[in-house]
């Protein structure tokens, strides 16, 4: 049975995943009622594939946005087209958690030692400090110019943020146990407040025009049936190539945080057989593509409660939020400025997080091959990161690979083709456990 505490730190999960997970449909034209859905059963169907032990939370991929809106380019009647491309993508991610059950854990371990990993989860934490810097200044459309209303949101977010951190630091209480919902509810009362003297602007929009209840294939644009396009596979089903870097280092951060190997116990394989089951649920309803979330184990590493099954009370939460439309908007009038705040400290964290690895994995870095490998992941994931990765063009479609996929790649390729062998110790294969209560001294 759930106590009250377990029901407030699910919907923290809950409050973590939601604005991204609402942004992939709205920018690509799909349903964000349907997204929260399949980001609900999704996650469920993961937990089953994963024998319900890796704590994680599925949401919207936004790998696929590209391929997606030039698929659907804003006209309904191509989604189930789409939809046929995602179910696609999950396929392939079935082959590969075929492929790695074949050559087994130990050569993927051997392909991402904590020289790689570490530095691909700083590059996950910090390159998603961006996203949280525009939603903290409410910054639109690329213009960032400073204005006394983006004065206000900064000063709202920087509340919110240190609401959530002296939670954190509490040595106990409410506040202590569930540090981001807290935050997330006064900052949204202080943007309340300040929007009667017009100092903030509140949008009540969403809950007003959202209906009361979303009834899968009776309510219309809801739940789709797709339909089949070797153009939609095409595009969409090597994207699968790209996100399965990104999923190893999901689930290499997540097991960090938690203190155990994913990768050995449930196994690689199964939580891409997850992630790919997922995927196609999601596209034969009509959800953009499953993919783990960061958000998620930012959660789990500031409560440091790992337990799975908040997990899946949280995706119980989104299937009842993709189905109670009124309740679902509520949340999508979450001032930007307030997630901005929390997402600041919990992508600070993902990059805590990163660093923690190397420095517990004893990486040998008095000579230059390890430092070598390092440095060029970081480069490659930060600086491609700051141009928005690689386009790649064919003809008037427009594809395009993530920094952290060619980041991840140039690890891998320089910690296999650098002179010497790697010089990190033993201790380093095994996953380290986050402490941020008691910092360890030498």
């Amino acid at each position: 049975m759930f106590t009250t505490k377990d029901y407030a730190l699910s919907f923290q999960h809950l409050l973590a995943m939601f604005g991204a997970t609402v942004l992939v449909p709205l920018i690509t034209g799909l349903n964000p009622a349907t997204a929260l859905l399949c980001a609900g059963i999704g996650t469920l169907v993961f937990h089953l594939c994963t024998k319900g032990i890796v704590p994680v939370f599925l949401g919207s991929s936004f790998a696929f946005i590209p391929a997606l809106c030039a698929i659907i380019g804003n006209k309904a009647e191509n989604i189930p087209y789409a939809q046929c491309g995602i179910m696609a993508a999950g396929a392939v991610y079935l082959l590969l958690s075929l492929i790695v059950k074949l050559v087994g854990a130990k050569a993927i371990k051997y392909l991402f030692p904590p020289c790689v990993t570490g530095p691909v989860i700083i590059i996950i934490g910090l390159s998603l400090t961006g996203v949280a810097v525009n939603d903290a200044f409410d910054f639109n459309n690329g213009v960032y110019t400073f204005t006394s209303q983006t004065v206000i949101n900064g000063l709202v977010a920087l509340f919110t943020f240190v609401v959530m951190a002296i939670g954190m630091n509490m040595e106990k209480g409410l506040l202590k146990l569930i540090p981001i919902l807290i935050a997330i509810v006064l900052g949204y009362l202080l943007c309340v407040i300040l929007s009667f003297p017009g100092g903030f602007k509140m949008d009540y929009t969403p809950i007003l025009n959202a209906p009361w209840v979303n009834t899968p294939f009776m309510t219309e644009g809801f739940v789709t049936m797709p339909k089949f396009s070797w153009n939609a596979i095409v595009l969409l089903a090597p994207i699968a190539l790209v996100t399965f870097m990104e999923h190893i280092g999901d689930i290499t951060t997540n097991g960090a945080v938690v203190g155990k190997d994913f990768f050995k116990n449930p196994g690689l394989h199964r939580t891409l057989m997850g992630d790919g089951l997922a995927t196609m649920v999601a596209g034969f309803l009509g959800g953009p593509a499953n993919t783990t979330y960061s958000e998620n184990t930012g959660v789990l590493a500031t409560t440091r409660n790992y337990n799975p099954a908040l997990l899946r009370l949280a995706a119980v939460f989104a299937i009842m939020l993709g189905l109670l439309g009124k309740f679902g908007a509520i949340l999508q009038t979450i001032p930007r400025p307030v997630k901005g705040g929390v997402e600041l400290m919990l992508f600070g964290m993902i990059a805590a997080i990163g660093i923690r690895t190397i420095v517990e994995s004893k990486i040998d870095v008095s000579g230059s091959r390890n430092l070598s490998v390092m440095a060029g992941t970081l480069c490659a994931g930060l600086g491609l990161g700051s141009i928005g990765g690689i386009p790649i063009h064919f003809g008037s479609v427009s594809l395009s690979f993530s920094a952290l996929f060619i980041a991840t790649l140039v690890g891998v390729l320089l910690n296999l083709f650098l002179p010497g062998r790697p010089t990190h110790s033993d201790k380093a294969a095994e996953t380290p456990k986050l402490d941020l209560e008691k910092p360890k001294h030498n």
